[in-house]
């Protein structure tokens, strides 16, 4: 076990301007986001050793959340202490939100065919984003045939019935045959870190974030925008794997109750594909585009906070706890089991609502298989991928 890291202390605004430049330019989604932070703060700025980064990592995959999100928010507080980690928070998380808010501002003047063509070419970059999604997490999280298998009636459970709730069970399910299907999988190593706090401040942090989703599920008579923050509080709270996995949490929070079509949700998701930073900004574009007069600036920073919340709490909380933890290897196996089961959600989520809603014909067929190609095999970048979609869907609408 390495000892505690001791760093000399740096600067809130030196965090908020690293993690800006890579807001701003951290394209490829939460993969990627994993291989710019360590770039930057690991080989550039030497801000944590290769022991203490792949320890952060594993807490964070470990727990519900954006993980790349909690990451960098952990990277600040380590460095800066509180004011650090909102810095990295805001630095990170404001320009792909800013960028998402103002698209969905924009949207109402999207008519005609052009205007039409282009949502339904967003539409088709969901479609090969998220199956990219589905086969790169399978061939990580699922390389046995056990959690395969697992993966695979997880999707077929979800598909089948449907219900928001079944994806609670699923994860459960996959939580409890974690320690028998994965027992070849041992503790992470790495060491503890040089806190700005303890244990106690730990448990008081958990302790709000499991108040604030009791509320969430509580079945109140909410004013609509305390509504809207628990919905999105529970999608934060309960999404396992970050990234992609949030797209059914979050269908089942807006489109569900009717407060978002499923056609300008799935339209919001492709934008979020040819913006940088977190996925979990697709939230500022689903508060703005809030029915019933509850979006607008209100509803997209409603949205944006109570989505990140949950995340930001747990791993804030769970950091003082995470040495004994991390020497379990039993947390590793149900980390495991989870995952499986998170793969078979998001194969769930792109037949519906992904494929259902984008794909109505062979041509529609043929413009999401050529992104996914261009995705998978060529790698392109995503924002080039967005480009084709949109400009095929577009002249098809022209010339049809």
């Amino acid at each position: 076990m390495t000892a505690a890291i001791s760093r000399p202390p740096g600067r809130a605004i030196e965090v908020g301007l690293a993690f800006l430049r890579l807001g701003l330019t951290s394209f490829g989604g939460p993969i990627a986001h994993l291989g710019y932070f360590h770039r930057e703060f690991v080989q550039r700025r030497a801000w944590l050793d290769e022991a203490h980064f792949a320890q952060l990592l594993a807490l964070c995959q470990f727990l519900p959340g954006p993980a790349s999100s909690q990451l960098g928010f952990s990277i600040g507080l380590l460095r800066a202490g509180w004011a650090g980690a909102l810095a990295a928070f805001v630095g990170f998380t404001l320009p792909s939100a800013l960028l998402l808010f103002v698209f969905a501002a924009l949207s109402d003047r999207l008519g005609g065919p052009w205007g039409q063509g282009a949502i339904h070419g967003l539409k088709l970059v969901a479609v090969a984003v998220v199956a990219q999604g589905v086969l790169g997490m399978a061939r990580s999280l699922t390389p046995d045939a056990p959690r395969a298998l697992l993966a695979a009636l997880a999707a077929g459970v979800i598909a089948a019935f449907g219900q928001a709730w079944l994806q609670l069970v699923v994860v459960a399910a996959g939580a409890a045959l974690g320690p028998w299907l994965c027992r070849g999988i041992g503790a992470q190593p790495g060491g503890t870190f040089a806190l700005h706090y303890g244990r106690r401040t730990g448990a008081v942090l958990l302790g709000v974030f499991a108040a604030l989703l009791a509320l969430a599920l509580a079945p109140l008579a909410w004013p609509p925008l305390g509504a809207v923050a628990g919905a999105f509080y529970r999608a934060g709270a309960l999404v396992f794997g970050g990234g992609h996995v949030v797209l059914p949490l979050l269908e089942q929070a807006v489109v569900a109750p009717g407060w978002v079509d499923r056609d300008t949700f799935l339209a919001g998701y492709g934008a979020a594909q040819a913006v940088p930073g977190p996925m979990f900004t697709f939230a500022a574009f689903l508060g703005e585009r809030l029915q019933g007069g509850h979006g607008g600036v209100a509803g997209a920073l409603v949205g944006l906070l109570a989505v990140f919340a949950p995340g930001l709490l747990l791993v804030a909380g769970a950091l003082p706890f995470w040495r004994a933890l991390a020497t379990r290897a039993g947390a590793a196996r149900v980390l495991a089991g989870v995952n499986a089961s998170v793969v078979g959600l998001l194969a769930a989520a792109l037949y519906d609502p992904v494929w259902t809603s984008a794909v109505h014909d062979g041509a529609d067929f043929a413009i999401a298989l050529v992104a996914f190609t261009l995705l998978v095999a060529a790698r392109w970048p995503a924002l080039a991928v967005v480009a084709w979609c949109v400009v095929a869907a577009m002249l098809r609408a022209a010339v049809g």
